[in-house]
């Protein structure tokens, strides 16, 4: 079996309620944890230059291999040299394995070896193994890669979501087994749906594999923030205290907070980029419909407390013309913003784990967040 390189991953605090802080290293530098990974799904940042992400402090970012794995576009980055060149992007990614993806199209067809799929209706249909699934992601070049999962929808029965976590599991071992560049890092994906007994059983067999890092799926599936703290709590404590743990596809504030407090470590979602490309800002008093007919002569930058360009160049009510007038600027602005408050958020969590203080930090930012009822 290949062993698991060394990804440094250090905690430097923990605070009393679990929360921690630390830090781990790849090809491409030191990543600070608790991170949020802004989502390049196509190998490319929508509406806004790598140049501009980078000043927002970001410091990893995820592109999905499931519309990266056509022929033409993996063709064209392994010419391009891999996906750092490609995206412009000199810092660390993560490439998720495209099980997500792949079980949420109508018409798949599962089985132990892999899943048969087509992208649209009528295309050819493509065979997706978990050994294909490492095979693209080893040639995509990124430096940290997923193991191929059975991502399992909500609501499911136990039946079902147990014999996804075998599978799983099984192909877990195989994706272990598969040689990648010596740059790159595996994480392996834990299951179990809402299903306490199978998130324990998943932990048990995933976390008996040599990963370099461990994350938990088959969350953001519609099962809530309620049930979501639910399952971090009782999966959490499962995984390695010693390596990166990963929740998979969360991010809005009010979850990224839960699940810290959780103990978990890295997170990802098109959440703040997709809302911007809609006109909806995150802001510290809540988010904000910048089309609203409230903000027509609002003179005030959309964050007061934000120091991102969006907010100390223009107006609420600049902003809105420009929605309005369907620029293509207009994206870019809130898109920049939005990925700044992000990563702002993230730095002021990792300095309240620093000073044991992130109970009360979370519930003072809450506070004001939440009350909000421009949504």
């Amino acid at each position: 079996m290949i062993t698991s390189k060394d990804i440094q991953f250090k905690i430097h605090t923990t605070d009393s309620c679990g929360a921690r802080r630390g830090q781990f290293t790849t090809q491409h530098g030191t990543v600070q944890t608790p991170a949020f990974m802004v989502v390049g799904t196509f190998g490319f940042f929508r509406c806004i230059t790598p140049k501009d992400v980078l000043a927002t402090n970001t410091e990893v970012a995820l592109a999905n291999t499931y519309h990266l794995s056509l022929s033409e576009k993996l063709l064209t980055i392994k010419r391009c040299g891999g996906l750092h060149k490609f995206m412009g992007w000199n810092k660390t990614i993560l490439t998720d394995s495209g099980g997500f993806q792949v079980f949420s199209l109508p018409g798949r067809e599962i089985t132990d070896d892999g899943v048969l799929f087509s992208f649209t209706e009528g295309e050819e249909r493509i065979f997706l193994s978990p050994e294909r699934a490492m095979e693209i992601q080893r040639d995509l070049g990124a430096d940290i890669v997923m193991a191929f999962d059975e991502c399992v929808e909500y609501p499911a029965e136990e039946r079902y979501v147990k014999q996804a976590v075998d599978r799983t599991t099984n192909w877990a071992k195989r994706c272990r087994e598969v040689p990648l560049q010596n740059h790159q890092f595996l994480f392996g994906i834990i299951q179990g749906g809402v299903y306490k007994n199978l998130r324990h059983r998943s932990a048990k067999a995933i976390t008996e594999i040599p990963f370099d890092g461990f994350a938990i799926g088959g969350v953001s599936v519609g099962e809530g923030l309620e049930l979501l703290k639910e399952i971090v709590s009782y999966t959490s404590p499962l995984m390695p205290q010693d390596k990166p743990r990963y929740l998979m596809g969360v991010g809005l504030p009010e979850d990224i907070f839960a699940s810290v407090q959780g103990g978990m470590d890295m997170f990802d979602c098109i959440i703040p980029t997709r809302y911007a490309r809609n006109g909806l800002f995150f802001t510290r008093t809540g988010k904000m419909r910048i089309k609203d007919k409230t903000y027509r002569k609002d003179k005030y930058p959309v964050d007061t407390e934000c120091k991102c360009y969006t907010c100390q160049t223009y107006s609420r009510m600049v902003l809105r013309y420009l929605f309005f007038s369907e620029d293509p600027l207009a994206q870019t602005l809130a898109t920049l913003h939005n990925i700044t408050f992000y990563q702002d958020l993230m730095q002021d969590i990792r300095d309240a784990i620093s000073n044991n203080s992130f109970i009360d930090f979370k519930k003072n930012w809450l506070s004001k967040y939440l009350k909000s009822k421009n949504i």
